[in-house]
């Protein structure tokens, strides 16, 4: 999976773990393991334009969803591999997502992660114009983000154990850490 982040909003992102849960998306969502995806970090002025230029709304929007190739997750057992592909761009302004995160009582780390799934499902052509649209592409949001969540903080308790074992161990004398110095 190849993500591309570029970061013009002029604010801080954690790059790296908004594209872990992108690729945890995609992974999920059975994407070919080589597709593209680009994710560009823009301010509320570029947002905004965007959000004239291609939606014809005023003022800035929290995530925009520009697909490439079109692609359905998942996909009949007995279809032909797709193969690779672009799968297009997500542009998300960290400003307003920050104003977003006060608002749902979370961190903006938190809200930029669950736009990043948002942005991702749209790649993949899921949207939420129509009730039902709505029903299943947030419903799949969240299970997706809540997984992923889950995924991350048992990845987080297992290093944690490791470490706790590993100087109980050298406390001991069962562990040799001369490979250490």
């Amino acid at each position: 999976m190849s993500i591309e982040v570029s970061n013009e909003s002029g604010t801080a992102v954690p790059a790296k773990r908004l594209m872990a849960v992108a690729r945890y998306v995609l992974d999920r969502l059975d994407v070919h393991p080589a597709a593209e995806l680009s994710m560009v970090f823009v301010d509320k002025d570029t947002m905004a334009e965007l959000h004239v230029q291609w939606m014809d709304l005023p003022g800035p929007t929290d995530v925009m969803s520009f697909p490439m190739d079109e692609l359905t997750p998942g996909g009949r057992p007995d279809a032909a591999d797709p193969g690779p592909a672009m799968l297009g761009d997500i542009i998300i302004c960290p400003q307003v997502a920050a104003e977003q995160a006060e608002q749902a009582g979370h961190s903006p780390e938190h809200e930029l992660a669950v736009l990043t799934v948002h942005g991702v499902l749209h790649l993949l052509g899921y949207d939420h114009a129509e009730p039902d649209e709505e029903k299943e592409m947030f419903g799949l949001q969240n299970q997706l983000l809540a997984d992923w969540v889950a995924a991350q903080e048992e990845k987080a308790r297992k290093a944690a154990q490791v470490e706790r074992d590993r100087r109980l161990l050298g406390k001991v004398g069962l562990l040799d850490d001369s490979s250490d110095r």
